[in-house]
């Protein structure tokens, strides 16, 4: 479905973000991770973490995807599904985690995905709806909520800084 490739001028960022012994770490990805979906949760599988490990990237200021790789299971969101339409990446994460997507159901800034990605560490599906679907927002500030709401705002901006 996607037309445009991402290349590295349209990432704006590609972390990592885990938890051992209840600390939180972050780390920036290397930009060859994004080029396709399956080398974004390949490279994702590479880290550790109690829940997993978080991969959030963000692209060409128009949306974010969030990847929780726990083992063999990806669980996934689009911050915006109409990205599926015109971004490989986003439509490639769609195919990696199974969605089946009627294109005349998608609606602008309406998230696509597991929306439950976050709720074991204090973020509710509802929340993450209406944040994502607050059009005042770029997705680093989407990221930067999230971050915030999940204890690790501090490591996430020592890795993206504010901009």
């Amino acid at each position: 479905m996607g037309s445009e490739d991402v290349d590295d001028a349209s990432i704006d960022f590609a972390v990592a973000c885990w938890r051992e012994e209840g600390l939180w770490t972050v780390s920036a990805l290397p930009s060859r991770s994004t080029a396709t979906a399956d080398a974004l949760v390949a490279t994702l599988r590479q880290f550790p973490g109690e829940g997993g490990v978080f991969g959030l990237v963000g692209v060409s200021d128009e949306f974010f995807l969030a990847i929780r790789q726990m083992g063999e299971r990806t669980r996934a969101l689009i911050s915006d599904g109409t990205a599926i339409l015109d971004w490989d990446l986003a439509s490639e994460v769609a195919d990696v985690i199974g969605l089946d997507i009627d294109e005349d159901d998608l609606e602008d800034f309406e998230p696509v995905g597991d929306l439950s990605l976050f709720a074991d560490f204090g973020f509710d599906s509802t929340e993450l709806s209406l944040l994502c679907a607050d059009v005042d927002l770029y997705p680093d500030e989407q990221v930067r909520t999230i971050a915030k709401r999940m204890g690790f705002l501090p490591q996430l901006s020592a890795v993206i800084p504010a901009g």
